[in-house]
Protein backbone atom coordinates (compact mmCIF):
# COMPACT_ATOMS: atom_id res chain seq x y z
CA UNK A 1 0.00 0.00 0.00
CA UNK A 2 1.20 3.63 -0.79
CA UNK A 3 0.32 6.24 1.89
CA UNK A 4 -0.37 9.17 -0.95
CA UNK A 5 -1.19 11.75 2.21
CA UNK A 6 -0.74 15.34 2.27
CA UNK A 7 -2.16 17.59 5.38
CA UNK A 8 -6.30 17.71 5.76
CA UNK A 9 -7.19 14.14 5.82
CA UNK A 10 -9.50 12.80 9.22
CA UNK A 11 -8.03 11.31 11.90
CA UNK A 12 -10.94 8.94 11.31
CA UNK A 13 -8.80 8.32 8.32
CA UNK A 14 -5.76 7.88 9.69
CA UNK A 15 -6.00 3.68 10.28
CA UNK A 16 -5.84 3.59 6.61
CA UNK A 17 -3.80 6.13 5.58
CA UNK A 18 -0.70 4.76 7.61
CA UNK A 19 -1.07 1.03 8.41
CA UNK A 20 -0.48 -1.56 5.65
CA UNK A 21 -3.09 -3.77 7.48
CA UNK A 22 -5.54 -2.66 5.30
CA UNK A 23 -4.79 -4.59 2.31
CA UNK A 24 -8.27 -6.09 1.61
CA UNK A 25 -6.28 -9.59 0.84
CA UNK A 26 -6.51 -10.19 4.53
CA UNK A 27 -9.96 -9.88 4.48
CA UNK A 28 -11.57 -12.01 1.67
CA UNK A 29 -9.58 -14.68 -0.56
CA UNK A 30 -11.78 -13.66 -3.70
CA UNK A 31 -9.55 -10.41 -3.57
CA UNK A 32 -6.01 -12.30 -3.39
CA UNK A 33 -5.42 -12.60 -7.02
CA UNK A 34 -3.13 -11.88 -9.36
CA UNK A 35 -2.75 -12.67 -13.10
CA UNK A 36 -2.01 -16.02 -14.38
CA UNK A 37 1.99 -16.14 -14.97
CA UNK A 38 2.68 -14.99 -18.56
CA UNK A 39 -0.38 -13.15 -18.94
CA UNK A 40 -0.89 -9.23 -20.02
CA UNK A 41 -3.53 -7.51 -17.38
CA UNK A 42 -5.06 -4.14 -18.65
CA UNK A 43 -4.68 -1.78 -16.19
CA UNK A 44 -7.74 0.15 -14.21
CA UNK A 45 -8.17 2.27 -11.18
CA UNK A 46 -11.48 3.11 -8.64
CA UNK A 47 -11.77 5.77 -6.66
CA UNK A 48 -13.11 4.39 -2.98
CA UNK A 49 -14.17 8.19 -2.05
CA UNK A 50 -14.92 8.69 1.73
CA UNK A 51 -17.03 12.13 2.75
CA UNK A 52 -17.81 13.79 5.73
CA UNK A 53 -16.37 16.59 8.22
CA UNK A 54 -13.06 16.53 9.13
CA UNK A 55 -13.69 16.52 12.77
CA UNK A 56 -13.91 13.00 14.72
CA UNK A 57 -16.87 11.77 16.72
CA UNK A 58 -15.21 10.72 19.72
CA UNK A 59 -18.26 8.50 20.75
CA UNK A 60 -18.10 6.54 18.04
CA UNK A 61 -15.75 3.51 16.94
CA UNK A 62 -12.68 4.98 15.19
CA UNK A 63 -14.19 8.60 15.61
CA UNK A 64 -16.53 7.40 12.23
CA UNK A 65 -18.83 10.73 11.86
CA UNK A 66 -22.20 10.22 11.64
CA UNK A 67 -22.47 11.95 8.26
CA UNK A 68 -19.77 10.11 6.95
CA UNK A 69 -20.53 8.19 3.90
CA UNK A 70 -18.89 6.47 0.23
CA UNK A 71 -19.61 7.23 -2.78
CA UNK A 72 -21.01 4.18 -4.88
CA UNK A 73 -22.67 3.28 -8.22
CA UNK A 74 -24.62 1.00 -10.44
CA UNK A 75 -23.46 -0.07 -13.43
CA UNK A 76 -26.12 0.24 -16.41
CA UNK A 77 -27.81 -3.00 -16.84
CA UNK A 78 -26.21 -3.09 -20.72
CA UNK A 79 -22.96 -2.71 -20.01
CA UNK A 80 -21.00 -6.25 -21.35
CA UNK A 81 -18.43 -6.79 -18.22
CA UNK A 82 -20.54 -6.55 -14.53
CA UNK A 83 -23.93 -5.33 -16.20
CA UNK A 84 -25.95 -3.55 -12.82
CA UNK A 85 -23.01 -3.91 -10.34
CA UNK A 86 -23.08 -2.17 -7.51
CA UNK A 87 -19.39 -0.90 -7.42
CA UNK A 88 -16.99 2.02 -7.23
CA UNK A 89 -16.36 4.82 -10.23
CA UNK A 90 -13.55 3.91 -11.91
CA UNK A 91 -12.20 2.37 -14.99
CA UNK A 92 -9.53 1.12 -17.33
CA UNK A 93 -6.24 3.11 -17.63
CA UNK A 94 -5.72 5.86 -20.70
CA UNK A 95 -2.65 6.28 -21.63
CA UNK A 96 -2.14 9.33 -20.73
CA UNK A 97 -3.09 9.03 -17.46
CA UNK A 98 -0.72 9.66 -14.77
CA UNK A 99 -0.66 6.43 -12.67
CA UNK A 100 -3.70 5.15 -10.76
CA UNK A 101 -4.38 8.07 -8.86
CA UNK A 102 -5.33 10.02 -12.33
CA UNK A 103 -7.22 7.08 -13.29
CA UNK A 104 -9.42 6.56 -10.34
CA UNK A 105 -9.98 10.56 -10.43
CA UNK A 106 -10.51 10.40 -14.24
CA UNK A 107 -13.05 8.55 -14.38
CA UNK A 108 -14.80 8.83 -11.57
CA UNK A 109 -15.57 12.32 -12.97
CA UNK A 110 -16.74 10.71 -15.64
CA UNK A 111 -19.01 8.43 -14.34
CA UNK A 112 -20.55 10.65 -11.60
CA UNK A 113 -19.82 14.51 -12.50
CA UNK A 114 -17.35 15.30 -9.62
CA UNK A 115 -14.71 17.86 -9.42
CA UNK A 116 -11.42 16.40 -9.07
CA UNK A 117 -9.89 19.32 -7.00
CA UNK A 118 -11.87 18.52 -4.39
CA UNK A 119 -10.45 14.83 -3.61
CA UNK A 120 -7.56 14.35 -1.72
CA UNK A 121 -5.70 11.39 -2.15
CA UNK A 122 -5.20 9.19 0.88
CA UNK A 123 -3.96 5.79 -0.11
CA UNK A 124 -3.12 3.67 -3.38
CA UNK A 125 -3.57 -0.10 -2.44
CA UNK A 126 -2.34 -3.33 -4.14
CA UNK A 127 -3.98 -4.49 -7.44
CA UNK A 128 -6.25 -7.56 -7.50
CA UNK A 129 -6.79 -9.37 -10.72
CA UNK A 130 -10.47 -9.48 -12.10
CA UNK A 131 -10.62 -12.62 -14.27
CA UNK A 132 -14.09 -11.43 -15.83
CA UNK A 133 -12.42 -8.71 -17.61
CA UNK A 134 -8.65 -9.21 -17.29
CA UNK A 135 -8.21 -6.14 -15.27
CA UNK A 136 -5.71 -5.72 -12.84
CA UNK A 137 -7.32 -2.96 -10.53
CA UNK A 138 -5.64 -0.57 -8.38
CA UNK A 139 -7.88 1.17 -5.57
CA UNK A 140 -7.39 4.46 -4.30
CA UNK A 141 -8.80 5.65 -1.15
CA UNK A 142 -9.42 9.34 -1.00
CA UNK A 143 -11.06 11.95 1.28
CA UNK A 144 -13.57 13.88 -0.46
CA UNK A 145 -12.07 17.27 1.08
CA UNK A 146 -14.58 20.13 -0.97
CA UNK A 147 -18.08 17.98 -1.89
CA UNK A 148 -19.21 18.74 -5.21
CA UNK A 149 -22.52 17.95 -7.21
CA UNK A 150 -22.73 14.64 -8.34
CA UNK A 151 -25.33 12.08 -10.05
CA UNK A 152 -25.80 10.21 -13.59
CA UNK A 153 -23.40 11.71 -16.28
CA UNK A 154 -23.90 8.96 -19.25
CA UNK A 155 -26.68 6.26 -18.32
CA UNK A 156 -24.81 3.90 -20.86
CA UNK A 157 -21.84 3.77 -17.84
CA UNK A 158 -24.39 4.32 -14.98
CA UNK A 159 -27.76 3.89 -13.32
CA UNK A 160 -27.21 5.43 -10.14
CA UNK A 161 -24.88 7.35 -8.29
CA UNK A 162 -25.05 7.66 -4.23
CA UNK A 163 -23.72 8.53 -1.60
CA UNK A 164 -24.44 6.00 0.55
CA UNK A 165 -23.71 7.11 4.61
CA UNK A 166 -21.01 4.75 6.30
CA UNK A 167 -23.56 4.10 9.21
CA UNK A 168 -25.99 1.56 7.52
CA UNK A 169 -22.57 -0.38 5.70
CA UNK A 170 -21.79 -0.54 9.71
CA UNK A 171 -24.51 -1.44 10.78
CA UNK A 172 -25.00 -5.14 11.62
CA UNK A 173 -28.31 -5.78 10.25
CA UNK A 174 -27.42 -5.17 6.64
CA UNK A 175 -24.14 -7.44 7.17
CA UNK A 176 -24.24 -11.35 6.11
CA UNK A 177 -22.23 -13.21 3.34
CA UNK A 178 -23.13 -14.56 0.41
CA UNK A 179 -21.79 -18.20 -1.67
CA UNK A 180 -21.93 -17.69 -5.23
CA UNK A 181 -22.81 -21.14 -7.38
CA UNK A 182 -19.03 -21.38 -7.81
CA UNK A 183 -18.00 -21.72 -4.59
CA UNK A 184 -16.74 -18.73 -3.36
CA UNK A 185 -17.90 -17.11 -0.76
CA UNK A 186 -17.22 -13.49 0.70
CA UNK A 187 -19.06 -10.42 2.47
CA UNK A 188 -22.18 -8.58 1.48
CA UNK A 189 -24.06 -5.13 2.43
CA UNK A 190 -28.10 -4.22 1.64
CA UNK A 191 -27.94 -1.04 1.99
CA UNK A 192 -29.92 1.84 0.61
CA UNK A 193 -31.61 -0.25 -2.03
CA UNK A 194 -28.21 -1.85 -3.24
CA UNK A 195 -27.02 -5.23 -2.88
CA UNK A 196 -23.50 -4.85 -2.21
CA UNK A 197 -21.20 -7.83 -2.71
CA UNK A 198 -17.82 -9.32 -4.82
CA UNK A 199 -15.18 -7.10 -5.28
CA UNK A 200 -16.35 -3.62 -4.16
CA UNK A 201 -17.91 -5.50 -0.61
CA UNK A 202 -14.84 -7.63 0.14
CA UNK A 203 -12.61 -3.45 -0.32
CA UNK A 204 -15.80 -1.76 2.14
CA UNK A 205 -14.91 -4.66 4.71
CA UNK A 206 -11.56 -4.71 4.61
CA UNK A 207 -11.52 -0.68 5.14
CA UNK A 208 -14.38 -0.84 7.69
CA UNK A 209 -12.55 -3.35 9.82
CA UNK A 210 -9.05 -1.97 9.29
CA UNK A 211 -10.12 1.70 10.36
CA UNK A 212 -12.01 0.61 13.67
CA UNK A 213 -15.25 1.57 12.58
CA UNK A 214 -16.50 -2.16 12.77
CA UNK A 215 -19.24 -3.76 15.07
CA UNK A 216 -19.58 -7.27 15.59
CA UNK A 217 -22.18 -9.01 13.14
CA UNK A 218 -23.11 -12.30 11.92
CA UNK A 219 -19.97 -14.07 9.85
CA UNK A 220 -21.83 -17.03 10.36
CA UNK A 221 -25.17 -15.59 8.10
CA UNK A 222 -24.34 -17.00 4.95
CA UNK A 223 -26.40 -16.93 1.95
CA UNK A 224 -26.59 -18.15 -1.16
CA UNK A 225 -26.14 -14.96 -3.69
CA UNK A 226 -28.90 -16.13 -6.49
CA UNK A 227 -31.17 -16.28 -3.53
CA UNK A 228 -30.67 -13.32 -2.18
CA UNK A 229 -30.92 -11.43 -5.45
CA UNK A 230 -34.24 -13.36 -6.63
CA UNK A 231 -35.74 -11.89 -3.05
CA UNK A 232 -34.72 -8.67 -4.27
CA UNK A 233 -37.94 -6.19 -4.70
CA UNK A 234 -37.37 -5.17 -8.16
CA UNK A 235 -39.70 -2.18 -7.57
CA UNK A 236 -38.17 -0.67 -4.51
CA UNK A 237 -34.82 -2.08 -4.94
CA UNK A 238 -32.07 -1.56 -7.45
CA UNK A 239 -30.01 -4.60 -6.62
CA UNK A 240 -27.84 -6.15 -8.57
CA UNK A 241 -29.15 -8.17 -11.46
CA UNK A 242 -28.48 -12.34 -11.48
CA UNK A 243 -26.47 -11.89 -14.88
CA UNK A 244 -24.00 -10.28 -12.84
CA UNK A 245 -22.72 -13.40 -11.95
CA UNK A 246 -21.46 -14.49 -15.19
CA UNK A 247 -19.58 -11.97 -15.56
CA UNK A 248 -17.74 -12.13 -12.30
Amino acid sequence: MTNSTGGGVPSWLNSVAHHTVADPRRFDSVLDRRAPKGAIARQAAVLVLFGGPIESDPLMAGGLPASADVLLTQRASTMRQHSGQVAFPGGASDPGDEGPIATALREAQEETGLDPSGVRPVAVLEEIFIPPSGFDVTPVVAYWERPSAVGVVNPAEAERVARVPLHMLIDPRNRFQVRHPAGFQGPAFAVDGMLVWGFTAGILAALIATSGWEQDWDTRDIRDLQTVLAELDVDNLTGVPGDQAADR
